[in-house]
């Protein structure tokens, strides 16, 4: 009963993490288009890997403050506060490193220890698509995903 438990929370938690960075990246690409940053995304894409490097730390410099500030509300009690600070940094952290990670992998990749540290997630990624995967329950998130992902591409496309 535990291991079922644990295996149906793993399998949402995997799901949500790979939809929201599904639906981020789709977002980011119509928030790139609706600011006109194609020349940016261009040069993004082609920068170098010292520069890749930089371009995908900015956003974990942007994100940790808010983090930070989370804590600091739920500390002082203010929980809704510091969960919904949380909540958005979590978002925005998602949309930023899913778009700049898409822009510049290659030149990431070029990084041995970024490279080993990218296979690491992808084969804890895969372990758990693997441990959950004949689950009902994941049956049924992949269904909602791939639906919701239908709806915020009608949405995002017009």
């Amino acid at each position: 009963m535990l291991k079922q438990l644990f295996l149906s929370v793993l399998a949402v938690l995997v799901l949500f993490e790979e939809w929201l960075w599904d639906l981020l990246t789709v977002l980011g690409q119509g928030l790139s288009r609706l600011l006109q940053l194609e020349r940016f995304d261009v040069w993004l894409s082609q920068a170098s890997p010292k520069q890749a490097l930089t371009a995908f730390a900015i956003p974990l410099a942007v994100v940790a403050p808010l983090n930070v500030g989370a804590v600091i509300l739920m500390v002082h009690g203010a929980m809704t506060a510091g969960i919904l600070v949380e909540i958005a940094a979590k978002l925005l952290g998602t949309l930023l490193i899913a778009r700049v990670f898409r822009l510049t992998r290659p030149a990431l990749m070029s990084f041995s220890w970024f490279a080993r540290l990218y296979e690491s997630i992808m084969r804890l990624l895969r372990w758990a698509h693997a441990l959950v995967q004949e689950s009902q329950l994941y049956r049924s998130a992949l269904a909602f995903k791939k639906a919701m992902k239908r709806y915020s591409r009608k949405v995002l496309e017009g």
